[in-house]
């Protein structure tokens, strides 16, 4: 897998920063069209190579190593006139070099490989650090989120310096980079600049309920966004604050997790949920759903040495797995919300706790839980030139995307959490994992330079913590516990209501949303307007009581602007063997492919006229085919009669719109005409522009292409099947002797496939 993901990245994207494996060329910044924040990762710096180093060390591939250093030193410009986020770069790139390094010397000492090494990859990092540096300069110490390579942070003229705020863990998550690069080089102005940072975000805290904000101004401190959890966010700042005290040996920062850990589990932690409150008022909920960052959670509260609700959350988020094959990034709690949750998954490893809890219990159950994760990606995200990110995972289509910690990451978890000692080219229990998991090798505490950075101990009383973490044989003496703490979140994932909050009103409008149906808001409305009428038990709590139920009446509103789920266009023929899914909007009319067991599917073919407004003039190729129309011209429904009148199965509308994609934009939905569209008994769904010219260079490049119509992504065990429409089964047609030939001419063929083969033609 690892394979199939890195050499597709070196033949068809390097050195862009990031392979589009839909399209099976690189992603360079500027060149394709804006995706907003998620860009600023894109330095133009061959990110994915540079995030990668380690992880080929890790699977034994250390003559790729080799060469991929060489070609870092050789190709890789640092000094680029572009802005890019302080966060991704640090933990991507600057922790990429680092974890090369790291290995670089490592190899070297063993005698055998990079003999020829001296220290190259580490004075990239350092020169990185010093163009990172300028986003520190600031009165709070809080770095601005981002920096321009050449320029730093001048203001609008390099269009940085203009922010005021940054997320916690945006801020919180240098100590790891910053204070290795410090340690290995000597030069302590990285590690005094993460730790200031660190000290400025720690007395902002919540002095009441020690919990921290998602977002705060960089000048004045104050909290901007006052939700607090365990997530998107805030994530990698807990994180952190333990892992730099295994690395730096430092006190002070256990001290401040285990104030912090504290808290969570007082406020948050809900087991097997983990749920967003108010710094302020941390009884309060601040949302009923969980983004799906948090999954790191119950690997840290392994690391910690606090087994039980890391087996009850990872058992929440491990069933949600199953049940969409990935994990979406947004986990609703409620039908009603879950309606509006995202349900894309960018491929971002959540498999640390896996791991984590395998080594920590020796439990064979998380190898089962890692196989599923491993099949489900070659199932369902693999695609003949990477991997490609879940644009939905309800309906299996993909997004041309497949991020640089895919290989950073993903790799380096699901090899360890198989791997045997000897599998290891060395150990990794004398390195740490950042939150990119890049080694850093925990000698570092006793570097030359490291009892300058030592912390005084401070005056914050954590006598009530155990300085030891515990052995987990002795936790749980009967092997059957962790099953018995699993069996209850098993059967509750679908219809579980989160525990009660103290107010009354929104723990009954919760669970009345939980079973009521999401194309029906209104009476759950009057039923909150009744049970909101009972008195508060503060003008706080009214306030919030009113405040939610104008979030509820937003989200109806958005809501019922889209009624139907989207659907996917699978290309099954040669190569692609349903490995490629596009993102199409539905029609409000035709066939309902939610309701078809089987989907409709056949191969492609150019209506003429391609605008599907008058009547075809190719129906001997559209017969029995699904036609490509242009939008435009004319109505929807009018193209759809056109092409049924010709004998087509179904119709795909191509956006004539250029640049126009579902990346970007929202589901387009077909409407009728005005007028009764009984009549369409066919399926018609829409492409944007550039999900339309994948099916078009398939097309052209391959002279046919076929593809299955269906309300969600087929197991391609099931899609590679032949499949004839009952309207195409005449005797010996022109359909049957085009499957014949595709059948006899594929590669590869199985036993299964010739026996099949056989009974057709019988």
């Amino acid at each position: 897998m690892f394979d199939h993901a890195y050499q597709n990245y070196m033949d068809h994207a390097y050195p862009a920063d990031e392979l589009m494996p839909l399209t099976c060329r690189g992603r360079v910044r500027g060149l394709e069209p804006s995706r907003g924040d998620v860009d600023d990762a894109l330095g133009k710096f061959s990110l994915t190579l540079i995030d990668t180093l380690d992880t080929l060390v890790l699977l034994n591939k250390t003559t790729e190593f080799e060469a991929a250093v060489r070609r870092v030193l050789s190709d890789v410009r640092l000094d680029n006139d572009i802005v890019v986020s302080v966060f991704e770069t640090n933990i991507r790139v600057l922790g990429g070099l680092l974890g090369g390094h790291s290995m670089a010397v490592m190899l070297k000492d063993k005698g055998e490989h990079m003999q020829w090494y001296q220290d190259e990859l580490l004075h990239m990092a350092k020169d990185l650090g010093l163009r990172l540096l300028p986003a520190f300069n600031t009165s709070s110490g809080l770095p601005y989120p981002r920096v321009n390579l050449r320029f730093g942070v001048r203001g609008p003229e390099t269009r940085t310096g203009t922010e005021t705020d940054t997320c916690t863990a945006c801020a919180g998550t240098m100590i790891l980079e910053f204070a290795a690069l410090s340690r290995f080089t000597g030069d302590p102005v990285f590690e005094i600049h993460a730790r200031r940072a660190l000290d400025f975000l720690w007395e902002k805290r919540q002095r009441n309920s020690n919990l921290v904000g998602t977002t705060i101004n960089i000048h004045s401190g104050e909290w901007v966004r006052r939700d607090s959890g365990v997530g998107a966010g805030i994530d990698s700042y807990y994180e952190y604050l333990l892992k730099a005290y295994i690395l730096l040996g430092d006190d002070l920062f256990l001290e401040r997790f285990n104030i912090h850990y504290a808290s969570i589990m007082k406020y948050i932690s809900q087991p097997p949920l983990l749920l967003d409150v108010h710094i302020h008022k941390p009884l309060l909920p601040a949302r009923t759903w969980m983004d799906s960052l948090l999954a790191f959670f119950p690997g840290l509260q392994v690391l910690k040495g606090d087994i039980r609700p890391a087996i009850e959350t990872h058992e929440m988020l491990y069933q949600v797995t199953k049940k969409h094959n990935f994990l979406p990034e947004v986990i609703c709690l409620s039908v009603f919300v879950s309606f509006l949750c995202p349900m894309s998954y960018v491929l971002c490893p959540h498999h640390a706790p896996l791991l984590w809890s395998s080594q920590a219990t020796g439990d064979p159950y998380y190898l089962e839980a890692g196989r599923t994760i491993l099949d489900n990606l070659n199932r369902f995200a693999r695609v003949p030139c990477g991997f490609a990110a879940m644009k939905d995972v309800r309906t299996g289509s993909h997004e041309d995307r497949m991020d640089s910690f895919f290989l950073a990451e993903m790799f380096k978890y699901l090899f360890l959490l198989f791997a045997d000692a000897e599998d290891l080219p060395f150990d990794v229990e004398d390195y740490v994992f950042t939150t990119e998991a890049h080694l850093l090798p925990l000698s570092l505490s006793t570097a030359p330079h490291a009892s300058f950075f030592t912390s005084n101990r401070t005056e914050l009383d954590d006598s009530n913590f155990d300085w030891t973490c515990p052995n987990t044989r002795l936790l749980f003496p009967d092997p059957a516990f962790p099953r018995n703490l699993r069996e209850p979140i098993r059967s509750a994932v679908d219809k579980s209501c989160p525990r009660p909050p103290p107010y009354r009103y929104v723990y009954t409008v919760m669970c009345l949303h939980s079973s009521v149906s999401p194309k029906t808001p209104l009476p759950c409305f009057f039923n909150l307007f009744l049970l909101a009428g009972s008195p508060a038990v503060s003008a706080v709590a009214a306030e919030d009581g009113v405040r939610f139920m104008q979030e509820m009446m937003e989200l109806s509103s958005q809501q019922q602007k889209e009624q139907l789920p989207p659907r996917a266009i699978q290309i099954v023929s040669h190569p692609f063997l349903g490995r490629v899914v596009l993102t199409a909007g539905p029609a409000q009319f035709g066939i309902d492919l939610s309701k078809s067991s089987t989907g409709v599917r056949g191969f492609v073919t150019v209506a003429e006229p391609y605008s599907g407004c008058t009547e075809i003039t190719n129906a001997e190729y559209v017969q029995g085919h699904i036609a490509l129309l242009q939008r435009g011209q004319c109505m929807f429904a009018e193209k759809a009669r056109h092409i049924q009148k010709a004998g087509a199965i179904g119709g795909i509308v191509i956006d004539d719109n250029e640049g126009s994609s579902s990346d970007t934009a929202p589901l387009f939905q077909m409407a009728g005409d005005g007028r009764s569209t009984d009549d369409i008994t066919m399926p018609l769904l829409f492409l944007f522009h550039k999900e339309g010219n994948i099916l078009l260079e398939a097309l052209k490049e391959y002279r046919e292409a076929e593809v299955l119509l269906s309300d969600k992504a087929r197991d391609r065990g099931v899609t590679l099947l032949p499949h004839t429409p009952p309207s195409l089964l005449e005797p010996v047609s022109l359909f049957h002797a085009s499957l014949f030939r595709r059948l006899i001419t594929s590669v590869r063929l199985s036993l299964a496939t010739d026996s099949l083969i056989m009974c057709l033609a019988s």
